[in-house]
């Protein structure tokens, strides 16, 4: 009966402990949050390669104080194949912010996307 136990705690640590797939709008409110806190790691985490270099490229311009609260808030989302548009509004800027999120390694990842791209809205 012990030994069951002891399993059964084991396997309850390792399965929480695993990484869990985001969904768009939650990846999407995470890079928000972490862009403009100015937390680089997870930015980094969260986005591709070219959508990191793009969002660094401007976030000292856009830095808000850490314990700020955003409101992120979901104005739309839409699903083209596999691209998912988030359109988000937070405190900190008074127009809304469009992210077009792709799936890479299997998570949702922010990406670039360019200045004629229009996306769905």
């Amino acid at each position: 009966m012990k030994h069951i136990v002891i399993c059964s705690v084991v396997i309850l640590f390792i399965s929480c402990s695993q990484n869990k797939n985001l969904s768009p709008t939650e990846t999407a409110k995470v890079v928000a949050e972490s862009f403009y806190h100015g937390n680089e790691v997870t930015l980094k985490k969260h986005t591709t390669e070219e959508g990191y270099a793009n969002l660094s490229s401007i976030q000292e311009m856009f830095a808000q104080d850490k314990s700020s609260d955003s409101n992120f808030k979901i104005v739309d989302e839409a699903m083209e194949d596999k691209v998912a548009w988030i359109k988000y509004s937070t405190d900190y800027d008074p127009k809304p912010g469009v992210f077009k999120l792709v799936q890479e390694d299997g998570q949702w990842k922010v990406t670039h996307n360019g200045p004629r791209e229009r996306g769905p809205f």
